[in-house]
């Protein structure tokens, strides 16, 4: 159990006291929400707190960590600068660390400086070692559906926030989470939502991910953009490019190694 997770109370418990403390304890260990709207499956709301939790599944030692970006690819962050990207208000202000960057909690998020459509996305990441800190952040998909980062190893969550989860929308199919302070990698294919030339809705986002090796999403419709107690739709037409974006959420998460390769539609036979 995580400390984040432990109350230290030096008083004397009465009965009333007690049930009190049971109804903090339940409320911090079990989060999540009966009151947020119903995902289009009808058996859970967003947040569920009783939506199932992903099984545990431990990932290799290595995959594709420290993987070289192929000679297609645009490197968005080699360890040594952050040229590929642009903060909220200006530069970036996270900081540069060796061969990583890590967030700069409350500067902003950033943002890749080129968009994109369908691609190919390589991130290494690692969370926080400090046992009162979540580690909280995430990889925005063109800038508007997230990708949960979270030290989800021994940190009780609702199921569609853990670590890997399509936030909001979709879990995990296994929990493949590492250690904190362990470099861990996501490597996703992503294909942008459709509209036809008559700006008529043809089909969601699709992703494919893979964490630490190991298969947490197979062409997994995303519902609309990601948003925390809220149902993504697609009410309105999307750009068919965006940026990348990786999330400031006031945890020192440590990024490296990002590199992404455009996908080009199969000619049709």
């Amino acid at each position: 159990m995580r400390k984040a997770l432990l109350f230290v109370i030096v008083v004397s418990i009465t009965v009333a006291g007690l049930a009190g403390l049971v109804s903090k304890t339940l409320a911090v260990t079990y989060p999540g929400y009966t009151n947020t709207p119903m995902l289009p499956s009808g058996k859970w709301h967003v947040h569920d707190p009783n939506r199932p939790k992903a099984a545990i599944v431990t990932a290799g030692t290595l995959f594709s960590h420290g993987a070289p970006a192929p000679s297609d690819a645009i490197v968005l962050f080699n360890g040594t600068d952050l040229s590929s990207w642009e903060g909220d208000k200006g530069p970036p202000q996270w900081t540069l660390r060796e061969d990583y960057m890590e967030v700069k909690p409350h500067t902003g998020y950033i943002h890749t400086k080129e968009k994109f459509g369908d691609f190919q996305l390589h991130v290494e990441f690692a969370e926080p070692t400090d046992l009162n800190d979540p580690g909280n952040s995430g990889v925005f998909l063109q800038g508007i559906y997230e990708l949960q980062i979270l030290d989800s190893d021994d940190n009780p969550v609702y199921s569609d926030g853990a670590c890997g989860s399509i936030y909001g929308q979709s879990p995990p199919l296994v929990n493949a989470c590492k250690k904190p302070g362990q470099w861990q990698t996501f490597d996703i294919i992503f294909e942008a939502a459709r509209w036809n030339g008559n700006h008529e809705f043809v089909r969601p986002a699709i992703v494919t991910v893979f964490q630490n090796g190991v298969l947490i999403h197979y062409k997994q419709p995303i519902l609309g953009p990601t948003g925390h107690r809220k149902l993504g739709n697609y009410k309105k037409e999307l750009p068919a490019t965006a940026p990348l974006a990786l999330q400031d959420h006031g945890d020192p998460v440590r990024f490296r190694n990002i590199w992404i390769r455009r996908i080009q539609e199969e000619e049709k036979p």
